[in-house]
């Protein structure tokens, strides 16, 4: 038997599909569609701290503790969640057939290994390419090393109550295979609307976006960049078109919006603290009570 190994994504999308009957597919493929229509249409798309950012008018200090707040939120436990999905994988049986969670643990080893610092390519004694320092973990310590954040900065600073629910959400979600699936998509919109605009205002105030972290985040699309976070995104919301079954399709698309509804108060919450000076009238907080979830 010959087994395909050029084009491990659609390799893995292919294996996927096979996984589960025609009609599944079909159905979960439909309301992944529709949860991602409303989900772009969602306020977080066009807080307007977007613009602020894009236009560069915050000042060392106010980008230094956006970029702590950030850092709580999602960076920090952004590939605990992910390993956690790898993990879960394992409800998948025995509702589908044995090895079935094992094309979702491989579609989702590429975000892995992005994630981790490695690269595509052969090393000179043709084996992987890669280097933990390059992993996007240290790549935003680095970035806080170059707006002079200290270790004690780090270590003592206490992150707004909006900054711990939301990565509060996102750990909750942690057992639960699809809905840590769910949320790492959205976490990925969420990373696709704000990394360019906060690469803007790390730049206007001098800091050093030519490559690092800002230079691996936006979208493929984006040729001045080694950015993948749209393939990684549409990882996440195949692995679920797997996963989903019909009675759980209103729990997944609440617990998306409620995410969504997070991270827009969390933008918003950064908007009337920091750019009150440029803009007089705050925001109006919007969000559910993240303990108020219930997986």
């Amino acid at each position: 038997m010959t087994i395909i190994v050029d084009d491990p994504r659609k390799n893995a999308i292919e294996a996927l599909r096979a996984s589960v009957s025609t009609s599944v597919w079909t159905s979960n493929k439909q309301f992944v569609s529709d949860l991602k229509a409303e989900i772009k249409q969602h306020a977080l798309a066009s807080n307007p701290i977007i613009d602020v950012f894009n236009q560069g008018l915050l000042s060392l200090e106010a980008v230094k503790t956006i970029h702590l707040e950030y850092r709580h939120a999602i960076v920090q436990i952004f590939t605990d969640a992910l390993l956690m999905a790898q993990f879960q994988t394992r409800q998948l049986e025995p509702r589908l057939s044995p090895g079935s969670k094992m094309p979702a643990r491989f579609l989702l080893t590429l975000n892995v290994l992005d994630e981790f610092g490695f690269q595509p390519g052969y090393d000179q004694s043709n084996y992987y390419k890669g280097n933990p320092a390059y992993a996007h973990y240290p790549l935003f310590e680095k970035v806080l090393d170059d707006l002079g954040v200290s270790d004690r900065e780090r270590l003592h600073h206490i992150p707004s109550q909006i900054a711990a629910d939301v990565r509060n959400f996102l750990e909750l979600s942690f057992p639960n295979y699809n809905s840590v699936v769910a949320l790492l998509a959205v976490a990925e919109e969420q990373v696709i609307l704000y990394s360019p605009p906060l690469r803007e205002s790390v730049k206007a105030i001098g800091g050093h976006v030519a490559d690092g972290y800002y230079h691996v985040h936006g979208v493929t699309t984006d040729h001045g960049t080694e950015a993948a976070d749209d393939d990684h995104e549409d990882d996440l919301w195949y692995a679920l078109m797997q996963a989903a079954t019909s009675d759980q399709y209103d729990q997944i698309r609440y617990i998306c919006l409620a995410y969504c509804d997070l991270w827009d108060k969390f933008w918003t919450f950064q908007y009337n603290v920091h750019c009150r000076h440029l803009f007089p009238t705050p925001l109006s907080a919007l969000a559910e009570n993240a303990s108020r979830i219930i997986y």
